[in-house]
């Protein structure tokens, strides 16, 4: 297959995905290969796991649990594994890149640089997320548009060249109102900072309650400058260096 074969698909299956509901994307992404949700517990991805449950599709639910999350997310886990009877996997970072990690720019030396924040990020969520997506076709995510700048173009589907699959964004055109909606009307058991001013959550130490008139991504690493500062799942950060430790598409079945 030539490279312009493989946008071609892929342009194809980002117009097939933006003519369905969302049951319907995630349905067709399952039925390409084995398919793998990452969820980091917040609203859109709340919604995602409740389709997933409710209508029992074949997608694995997987969740970084990076040893540095608010106690509300960690316990919002076990409330949805028993709401929609699914599990949804761990995968934690190793204690020899933690301790290698601390040894090297201290426990929470990410304050103290761009670079040392991009390191723990590496060791507590990339490094994991390589594992929750080993032998992995398909990678579903809850990216949206409406997130910040860094996320405007988002597409329903685009090819992963650094991990080798097809990413899928079902909720890429939802907006937050719509979400917010839809929690309502389904009653989907989401995490309670959303309503103390979190509409992003990730590790405690590195989140903060957005100010009126900021994005919705503004408390995430709150103390650096870029406007468009990520973690590198989605959008690949600078390499960093280690600390030291003591076909496309898949045929349809």
């Amino acid at each position: 297959m030539t490279l312009h074969q493989t946008l071609q698909d892929i342009a194809s299956l980002d117009a097939k995905l933006a003519a369905l509901p969302l049951a319907g994307r995630l349905s067709l992404a399952a039925g390409l290969g084995r398919a793998v949700f990452t969820t980091s517990l917040g609203i859109e991805d709340q919604v995602i796991t409740a389709e997933i449950g409710t209508h029992q599709l074949p997608i694995e639910v997987s969740t970084l649990e990076t040893g540095r999350l608010f106690a509300e997310t960690v316990a919002l886990i076990g409330e949805t594994e028993e709401r929609y009877g699914i599990t949804i996997k761990r995968f934690y970072p190793k204690p020899a890149d933690i301790e290698g990690f601390a040894a090297q720019y201290g426990l929470n030396g990410f304050y103290d640089s761009v670079e040392a924040r991009h390191a723990c990020c590496h060791v507590r969520k990339l490094k994991p997320l390589t594992e929750a997506l080993a032998g992995a076709d398909i990678w579903i995510t809850g990216l949206r548009r409406g997130q910040s700048g860094n996320r405007a173009t988002t597409p329903f589907a685009e090819y992963d060249a650094e991990r080798g699959l097809l990413k899928i964004n079902p909720l890429a055109d939802w907006s937050l109102e719509a979400i917010n909606a839809h929690v309502e009307a389904m009653d989907v058991p989401v995490n309670p900072l959303h309503a103390r001013g979190y509409p992003s959550i990730g590790c405690e130490p590195c989140t903060r309650a957005i100010k009126p008139g900021e994005n919705e991504r503004a408390g995430r690493w709150w103390w650096e400058n870029d406007e468009k500062r990520e973690c590198g799942l989605h959008v690949p950060e600078p390499h960093v260096p280690e600390p030291s430790a003591s076909s496309l598409i898949p045929t349809q079945n």
